[in-house]
């Protein structure tokens, strides 16, 4: 299964060590990573929690003004999201701890790059396992439960038009749908003179599905006869 959607995860990330942050950062962003926040204090960081709204928070134990295990409880009360301590402190009394108090993975400086990737995209995969898997093109994702189009980490909403057409074009993935057909779908059942309307729709979700909407890889037209869905990245 596909989880290259998890990178597209928030994540707040909490040392008071600026080099730990530069490095950390440096290493998610070499995995692909893109969305992360950095915070030095307590303080910095329930500020960042409450506007930025992490999926995700990697946090130091030892802060200048509290400790990262205070910062947890606090950061539960602002919303619900797996923590991964990450310190210089090993000894088990901090373990057990942390994960007395619901932490869901605990790292220890120094550590491996790799490590830590495969520790987040762990608790990533157990948090979010029950997201509604995405609709993979050759150049963005569709997420139908969200109506919104992923292109890299961008989010694209969809309109109820435009939702309409492509589930349409997905439960036929790979076949030719017929214009009478998707404006059935998105009109009702007298769909007569719409196929302008229809146009205009095809254009707009090209603009949102293509990475160059002038040469679509995933919706393709099929003159005279209507269009197709091409499900997949090759």
């Amino acid at each position: 299964m596909d989880f290259e959607y998890l990178k597209c995860k928030r994540i707040l990330l909490v040392d008071d060590e600026q080099e730990i942050l530069d490095m950390v950062v440096s290493i998610l962003k070499a995995e692909g990573f893109s969305d992360i926040e950095t915070a030095k204090t307590v303080k910095e960081a329930l500020s960042l929690a409450e506007r930025f709204k992490p999926e995700l928070a990697i946090l130091d134990v030892m802060l200048p003004d509290g400790d990262g295990f205070s910062l947890m409880e606090q950061i539960k009360q602002v919303g619900e999201y797996p923590i991964l301590f990450l310190t210089a402190r090993g000894e088990d009394e901090d373990k057990f701890k942390g994960f007395g108090l619901g932490a869901d993975d605990y790292v220890v400086k120094p550590f491996l790059p790799k490590e830590l990737t495969f520790r987040i995209m762990a608790i990533l995969r157990r948090s979010y396992k029950d997201e509604n898997p995405l609709v993979k093109l050759q150049n963005s994702e569709i997420d139908f439960d969200r109506a919104e189009v992923i292109k890299g980490c961008e989010h694209i909403a969809l309109t109820a038009k435009e939702h309409d057409i492509l589930t349409v074009l997905y439960r036929n993935a790979g076949r030719i749908v017929t214009i009478d057909a998707l404006c059935e779908a998105a009109w009702g059942e007298n769909p007569f003179g719409y196929e302008n309307s229809l146009m205009a729709h095809i254009r707009r979700i090209r603009e949102k599905i293509e990475l160059n909407p002038s040469r679509p890889a995933s919706l393709i037209t099929v003159k005279g006869l209507g269009y197709k869905l091409i499900v997949g990245d090759k």
